[in-house]
């Protein structure tokens, strides 16, 4: 007798309410989730959660403060997104991000003096081709002696971190204020313009725009067609007389540029200042933004928007007594619950016998 046994088949076809509903069923089951250790804590899950996401987003101020928050978040979001295109696992968005943000700090407030006008340009520019520069190191010994990515990045972030607080903490410190370890502020002329008195940054503009470019790179040239032969499969791509090297190259001082960019934005759109705390975590959380947005560099626009509410909301029932860790836990579990959802949406259960074929099936 042909003894049945449970496996996992791939589907063959994913209707597409199905993957509407599929994100937004697990993402009702994370926050039931979490709500279990919101009870735990003494609270009533559902009067936070309506506390939360109402000051997030139920008003144009609560808006437009959970659209700053997540600015970073898009556009470390869009670095990473960049990297894992090609299966490159660029973790390292935080310490790109926080050597952005102190070269182009230190130019300003040490370097030639500049017109107004050219301030920011000048600063963005520093901060995207430190962040590059930044993640070189990686992109050098994963192209030519394949090191893993992963452990590069991740190990430079401490590095930077480090340079970070020893510059806000020392030679940078700000000794004419409260004595906390901040740099003085750049110059007015640095700051950039709000949209219409919403206190958002034209940084919000240049991600979308970054995130337009991105899109269109990846779905409609040659280039973004390479990366993604070279996602499936390197000796194809290497067949196909696809330069590897070139690519990984490429792809990763792309997501290291963004990352860093976005240094210096931060310190012109809204901080001001150099500051140990100036990223955040963002190029953390830009990781399982990257994920939860399946790389599409548009969706990672609103998935940043909804972590930027997350955080803005976190704020707000910490003031009722709610550990100011149950936002990082909400996110934590939204990815988690999300990443096991894609599984049962590409696959299902099937009962197939001992010398049936599981192609036999599905």
């Amino acid at each position: 007798m042909d003894k049945k046994r449970l496996v996992m088949v791939r589907r063959d076809k994913l209707p597409m309410y199905l993957r509407i509903l599929n994100p937004i069923i697990f993402l009702i089951v994370a926050l039931a989730f979490s709500g279990i250790f919101i009870i735990m804590q003494g609270f009533n899950p559902v009067t936070v959660y309506i506390k939360m996401f109402g000051e997030a987003f139920g008003s144009a101020s609560g808006l437009s403060a959970s659209i700053v928050m997540g600015i970073p978040l898009m556009m470390c979001g869009l670095g990473v997104s960049i990297a894992f295109k090609m299966n490159l696992n660029n973790i390292g968005a935080e310490g790109q991000f926080a050597m952005g943000a102190m070269a182009s700090t230190g130019f300003i407030l040490f370097g030639p003096k500049l017109p107004g006008a050219l301030q920011i340009p000048m600063m963005i520019i520093i901060a995207t081709a430190t962040g590059a520069a930044w993640a070189l190191i990686a992109a050098i010994a994963k192209a030519y002696w394949n090191v893993n990515e992963t452990i590069i990045t991740l190990m430079m972030n401490y590095v930077a971190l480090l340079l970070l607080n020893y510059l806000c903490y020392g030679p940078w410190k700000d000794g004419s204020g409260l004595n906390l370890p901040y740099t003085k502020k750049i110059p007015a002329t640095a700051y950039m313009s709000n949209l219409g008195g919403t206190g958002i940054s034209i940084g919000f503009i240049i991600a979308i725009v970054a995130a337009v470019i991105m899109y269109w790179f990846f779905n409609y040239t040659t280039a973004g067609f390479q990366i993604s032969v070279i996602k499936n499969s390197m000796n194809a791509a290497r067949y196909a007389g696809i330069n590897v090297k070139k690519n990984i190259m490429t792809v990763l001082l792309l997501s290291g540029a963004l990352s860093g960019m976005t240094g210096a934005i931060q310190v012109c759109g809204s901080i001001h200042r150099l500051q140990p705390t100036i990223s955040n975590n963002a190029g953390f959380t830009a990781i399982v933004i990257a994920y939860l947005s399946k790389f599409n560099p548009l969706v990672v626009i609103l998935v940043s928007i909804f972590f930027g509410g997350l955080a803005k909301g976190s704020f707000t029932v910490q003031t009722q007594g709610v550990p100011a860790q149950i936002a990082t836990m909400i996110q934590g579990s939204i990815l988690i619950f999300i990443l096991v959802g894609e599984i049962f949406i590409k696959y299902r259960f099937a009962r197939v016998g001992q010398h049936e074929s599981i192609n036999k099936a599905e």
